[in-house]
């Protein structure tokens, strides 16, 4: 196409297929792409796109980036519920439309839009990874940047913190393209001084080592539990334990890999279990889920002591919306009846998310919990010395869900200042340092045992600290502050006083 023909595009036209590069730009900076600085190109065409622009072009434009990010990155949703994938990729995209008309279009101010474009983009993924259903932080700018060196920021201002650098990056190259190139350095330099800051700012340090096994049992991938013999899956992990090397000090199995009905203790598994950890003479930490009754079941991690008995359990407490619960289950059920519903509804654990062990004290983040920053500083507040993640992701269509997961281990590794553990059952499992480097991963379906020595861990990070709030609230001020320059401050008239 040549200039000329550029030039007589139609502006509504160009402003929709900008819009659309823009998302699929952050869309391909997350994982399983994880072309990291395209989160920067898209964020700098979010920003052209805002410029001038009325409110309804800024929702338009925002909501169509939003699609084209979100199609692309959650496609796996469709393959577990077709109805529900479009409706989903809509909602998120509503985020991004709100994002666009919070960011003021027309202000004699320049720097209005330069502070309001990282802050609206902060809020828009923080509401994501919040509301509806306790949040659904998936496809996340910040995962796209946990190998990248912008991630380490994540150690003193959390995951949330990442986000809002993609942003500040983002407005500094945009600012380099309208040739700004003072604003532009200023901001680049913003973001080297915090990366600096993260990189000599506390991290935790070793207390002693362990050698650890992660346990990965293979089997199918895209398979769902009502096509799935529940005992295939615990022959295929106690197996797969044959594979440990002794002596070892930890072995982790996945998630849910131990299916019973009732009490663990009142079932076969549990003596096979018992026997299994002092076999091994080892601390065994294995996924169970107990059958309640016929609503209700329990997801949770049980610690094997040495000498076979049960030790520490946790119970998971964030859970799934429309896989382990479902929010108003009455109302859906009066509309839709069971179809497609779960049948059963995890009970929300309510203790703290760490397991007391002989051992130390281990941190545990049930699969879904490991998106959540606040879960994983929960652990770790309550003295967790190293982030187990067991978790269960065999029923995923694609690999966008397990890498993307294995962003986040990576990501709460670096927040927390600790060793993540991920175990899953048909991949992927990892071995994750405290600065985010994936020592070992494991591939999808084969039967493995990640073994090597790892260090469980004290003190907390800046990140740990003080949470994701602070960036909330920051974001949330810059706003404020943009829109007061753009209403303008209230003028008082002065009226001398008159007496008759």
């Amino acid at each position: 196409m040549s200039q000329s023909d550029r030039r007589t595009l139609p502006p509504r036209l160009r402003s929709t297929l900008l819009s659309l590069l823009a998302g699929l730009c952050i869309a391909a900076s997350v994982p399983p792409w994880g072309w990291w600085p395209l989160a920067f190109v898209g964020v700098a065409l979010w920003d052209r796109l805002l410029a001038g622009a009325s409110p309804r072009a800024r929702f338009a434009r925002s909501w169509l980036m939003g699609l084209a990010w979100f199609g692309p990155s959650m496609l796996w949703m469709a393959d577990l519920t077709a109805v529900g994938f479009p409706i989903a990729i809509v909602l998120y995209a509503g985020y991004l439309g709100v994002a666009g008309l919070l960011v003021p279009g027309r202000s004699s101010t320049p720097w209005v839009r330069w502070v309001s474009v990282p802050a609206a983009f902060t809020l828009a993924e923080a509401s994501r990874w919040t509301f509806p259903f306790g949040g659904v932080p998936l496809a996340t700018t910040a995962m796209g940047q946990a190998a990248a060196p912008l991630g380490q920021i994540a150690r003193i201002i959390c995951a949330l913190g990442v986000v809002f650098f993609v942003g500040v990056c983002g407005v500094a190259l945009s600012m380099a393209w309208a040739r700004r190139w003072r604003v532009a350095g200023a901001m680049f330099a913003l973001t080297v001084v915090v990366w600096a800051l993260a990189m000599i700012a506390p991290r935790g340090h070793d207390t002693r080592s362990i050698d650890a096994a992660i346990v990965q049992g293979g089997g199918p991938q895209g398979t769902r539990a009502t096509e799935t013999d529940p005992n295939d899956v615990f022959l295929r992990h106690l197996d797969a334990t044959q594979l440990v090397t002794v002596p070892v000090d930890l072995v982790l199995w996945p998630e849910n890999v131990v299916d019973v009905e009732g009490p663990i203790t009142a079932n076969p598994e549990n003596a096979i279990l018992s026997e299994l950890a002092q076999t091994l003479d080892t601390t065994l930490v294995a996924g169970v889920t107990e059958g309640v009754d016929s609503h209700t079941f329990i997801n949770e991690s049980i610690v094997y002591l040495p000498d076979g008995s049960i030790g520490d359990r946790y119970e998971k407490v964030r859970r799934v919306p429309f896989g382990e619960y479902v929010p108003a289950r009455d109302l859906l059920e009066s509309i839709a009846g069971n179809s497609g519903l779960p049948l059963r509804d995890a009970r929300a654990g309510t203790g703290p998310a760490v397991l007391r062990t002989p051992l130390g004290n281990l941190a545990v983040a049930i699969s879904w919990e490991i998106f959540f920053t606040n879960r994983g500083r929960d652990g770790v507040l309550n003295g967790g010395e190293i982030l187990l993640n067991p978790t269960n992701g065999s029923s995923y269509w694609l690999t966008e869900v397990q890498t993307q997961q294995v962003a986040s281990s990576r990501l709460r590794a670096i927040e927390t200042g600790r060793w993540v553990l991920q175990a899953a059952p048909t991949g992927f499992s990892a071995i994750v340092t405290p600065s985010g480097r994936v020592e070992q991963r494991s591939s999808i379906s084969e039967q493995r045992v990640l073994q090597q020595i790892v260090f469980l861990r004290s003190g907390d990070t800046i990140a740990t600290r003080i949470g994701p709030m602070p960036i909330a609230l920051l974001s949330l001020a810059l706003l404020g502050i943009a829109w007061f320059q753009v209403i303008g401050r209230p003028r008082l008239r002065f009226r001398p006083y008159l007496t008759r």
